[in-house]
């Protein structure tokens, strides 16, 4: 720790852009004047302290509240059966027939055609 002596009216710097300045002593009491760019927090140290408390505190809490949302979430949620998802539910009938469809719609289009060629080439002869 540094220590300096200054009179009323006398400053210290702190780099560049910080001053100190003596503003007043009375008895046990110093006043002191602070220029510093607003960029730089100035707090008297029992403000400091309980700033730092604050963070602390939601730093933790921030912590916590995943951890208790996962917790309460796995006792409301029913748990989920990984096997499950691995079978393949079987289809309804409802689901096969447009299948079916499209699949035989492509059959009947290749049929009707050799069979338009035929009868021109039969009539045409």
């Amino acid at each position: 720790m540094l220590v300096l002596s200054r009179q009323r009216d006398e400053s210290i710097m702190i780099g560049d852009d910080v001053e100190i300045t003596i503003v007043d002593v009375r008895g046990d009491k110093v006043r002191l004047g602070i220029t510093a760019p607003r960029s730089i927090p100035v707090h008297r140290r029992e403000i400091y302290d309980a700033i730092q408390r604050e963070k602390n505190q939601a730093k933790e809490e921030a912590q916590e509240q995943p951890e208790a949302k996962a917790q309460k979430q796995s006792e409301t949620e029913p748990q989920k059966q990984p096997e499950a998802k691995a079978q393949k539910q079987p289809e309804t009938e409802t689901q096969k027939q447009p299948e079916a469809k499209a699949q035989k719609q492509p059959e009947a289009k290749a049929q009707k055609q050799p069979e338009a060629k035929a009868k021109k080439q039969h009539d045409g002869k």
